[in-house]
């Protein structure tokens, strides 16, 4: 069984508890709480007199209260509301084993939380059980001469990065968005601008440690039980709760040098982003498309880093610059820390934190395009978008290289060279028409891109049936049919993606 967090990490979990969850009612389908005359659903306190099925002992909280279930029926999306009836803050991984039995031999759903970053209720479930992560963030030793380190589920890439770089290593691959949790991207996936390099963040795990749907502990890696490995990485939750990872660590720059070129031309900055990725040019490229004075999406920045020593050589602008067709009058230039470039998204949240937009609704479009028709679709797609579909969001597109890309469930169209196409909206919560409008707009969106070979990169919003997961997996389906059949033989985790 894994290392315990410190007794400082259980009281911090502790310290935010409410009604504490003393059993469940079989019967009547509820739980009950210490609280008098406490419930959840049907239930009630202990006073009720009825046959109760203990909750197994723990080393962290399980909850109830009003706010921790509100919270937990939340997530950044604040589109869907799905509430559960508790939520376990674990001590330990056995309280995540320990509950995930309790569930799977009482059918309640379960749904681990990370960051509650997803944006259409991917980590909530209805009347079951929340598993909030966040205390399992235990980051083991890093040693100055190893390739990996091992940290808990709910650490954040953040805390991973400044640990692991301390020791002049990083993890090779990170999300713009470093306040995400490892579980939750490894789960979906774990795209950015250094893919093209090093594959997504789920193609860079040495071992995993998980919580199957059945409440077995497992540790497993490409040559133990590989099937549940390939099963869980780009898993989307559905046949085991991560509750660790072992991670490749690589050689960290100690400086960055970050570029920015402006392009006035779609299909010129969709080529020049392509050239760069195919020669090796630059360790970070991506690239935002914003609208002119006129409102039309036609504003293009190609953003690429050079690193520089230990993990690259000096960068130099002729050199890496060579050939490029931006406006040069237009280039911007920052040499900055390693750190600072990878968390250079910090001083823009907190300010969207400060005006309230934080949490406005995001009904996000992700997908990936096939290389071949990246430009007309993405050109299609942009001449139907207006400003306020994408309010203080962005857009984003950059390539990758499929051939890096190796985790067979993140699903990827069949082109050496696929892009990510992301709309990344933000409208008022309560405006509810917008929010279906956009909706829609996702679903008609994803479908131009399917009639080209495209997919979708599932942490947005797109409504999505379950023939339409048949359809994403594809030729993978089959090899996760099998595992959910093996590992969650009775269906409880993760029913908020609407795969089986």
């Amino acid at each position: 069984m894994p290392h315990t967090p410190s007794r400082r990490t259980v009281l911090r979990g502790a310290t935010l508890t409410g009604a504490a969850v003393i059993g469940f009612d079989p019967g009547a389908r509820s739980w009950a709480t210490s609280g008098a005359g406490s419930k959840s659903g049907s239930g009630t306190g202990t006073g009720s007199g009825r046959n109760l099925v203990g909750i197994p002992p723990l080393d962290g909280t399980l909850v109830m209260d009003d706010a921790s279930l509100a919270a937990a029926s939340e997530d950044y999306g604040h589109i869907v509301h799905r509430r559960p009836a508790a939520v376990l803050r674990p001590g330990s991984v056995r309280d995540v084993v320990a509950m995930v039995r309790f569930c799977n031999r009482h059918r309640l759903p379960v749904a681990p939380r990370g960051q509650g970053h997803a944006t259409n209720g991917q980590a909530q479930v209805e009347g079951g059980l929340v598993v909030e992560t966040a205390t399992l963030a235990d980051i083991g030793p890093v040693e100055p001469h190893g390739d990996t380190v091992t940290v808990g589920a709910g650490a954040r890439w953040s805390e991973v990065a400044r640990a692991a770089i301390a020791h002049g290593l990083t993890p090779p691959v990170f999300t713009d968005y470093l306040e995400l949790s490892v579980g939750g991207t490894l789960s979906a996936g774990g795209l950015g601008g250094q893919t093209h390099r090093h594959g997504a963040q789920v193609d860079n795990v040495a071992e995993l440690q998980v919580v199957t749907g059945a409440g077995e502990f497992v540790r497993c890696s490409p040559t133990r039980h590989p099937d549940l490995f390939h099963a869980v990485l780009a898993g989307l939750g559905q046949c085991a709760v991560v509750v660790g990872a072992t991670l490749r660590l690589v050689p960290a720059p100690e400086t960055v040098r970050h570029y920015l070129l402006p392009y006035d031309d779609l299909e010129t900055f969709l080529e020049d982003q392509r050239t760069l990725v195919e020669e090796g040019r630059f360790d970070y490229v991506e690239g935002q498309v914003a609208p002119d004075a006129d409102g039309v999406f036609r504003v293009c920045t190609l953003e690429a880093a050079a690193y520089g020593p230990p993990a690259g050589p000096e960068p130099d602008d002729a050199v890496l610059l060579r050939g490029l067709r931006h406006d040069p009058s237009g280039v911007e230039r920052t040499d900055r820390p390693y750190y600072d470039f990878l968390d250079r998204l910090a001083p823009a949240v907190e300010a969207l934190k400060e005006a309230g937009l934080w949490t406005y609704a995001h009904p996000w479009l992700n997908l990936l395009l096939p290389g071949r028709s990246a430009a007309a679709v993405t050109g299609e797609l942009l001449d139907g978008l207006a400003p306020d579909d994408v309010g203080v969001g962005i857009v984003l597109v950059y390539p990758l290289l499929r051939e890096r890309l190796t985790t067979p469930l993140l699903r990827v169209p069949r082109d050496p060279v696929p892009y990510l196409f992301a709309v990344l909206r933000t409208t008022p919560p309560e405006d509810t028409a917008t929010i279906d409008r956009l909706l829609a707009a996702n679903r008609a969106a994803y479908e131009t891109a399917a009639a080209v070979g495209g997919t979708q990169y599932p942490v947005g919003s797109i409504p999505f049936t379950r023939a339409d997961w048949r359809t994403h997996f594809g030729a993978a389906w089959p090899r996760l049919e099998s595992a959910r059949r093996t590992y969650d033989p009775n269906g409880i985790l993760v029913p908020g993606q609407g795969i089986f």
